[in-house]
């Protein structure tokens, strides 16, 4: 089980999804090879190409962003990402805990659009990113109650 109890995880959770705030991306790292706590390493302003710049290939890493972009000029959309990195020097017994910790992990990073498994730095390439949260359902929309 991680352990994502340090209050700068939610508070950082809270910045980014803050219309008030201009940071709109986090990272959480362990706080050391040994131990199971998540904290805030680093959080930024430029998206997800700094994003992808702050990532580490020897650790493996939990992100959160909101990813803005518009379907055309009158309309601007906000969508948060949930990203699951990990990077190909990560040791196997942190790859092992991975799954089970991203649980708890989204326990915390709660609101998200689509969760991103990242390996490579490229899978956090904002093209493409935008292109799958166009085509998940807007949670906005009310949902239809079929009969049974």
């Amino acid at each position: 089980m991680a352990d994502v109890s340090d209050e700068g995880i939610n508070q950082a959770y809270l910045d980014v999804r803050s219309d008030k705030s201009d940071t709109n991306w986090l990272l959480l790292d362990y706080e050391s090879d040994r131990s199971d706590k998540l904290v805030v390493t680093k959080t930024g302003t430029r998206g997800l190409a700094e994003l992808r710049d702050a990532l580490d290939d020897s650790k493996a890493s939990y992100a959160y962003a909101r990813v803005t972009y518009s379907n055309d000029k009158e309309s601007r959309r906000e969508k948060f990402i949930l990203a699951v990195w990990i990077g190909s020097g990560c040791k196997v017994m942190r790859k092992a805990k991975i799954s089970v910790h991203a649980a708890n992990v989204k326990q915390v990073l709660r609101v998200y659009s689509i969760e991103v498994a990242a390996r490579e730095k490229d899978d956090l390439k904002e093209e493409p990113i935008i292109s799958r949260l166009r085509k998940v359902s807007d949670p906005e929309l009310p949902t239809v109650a079929y009969p049974h």
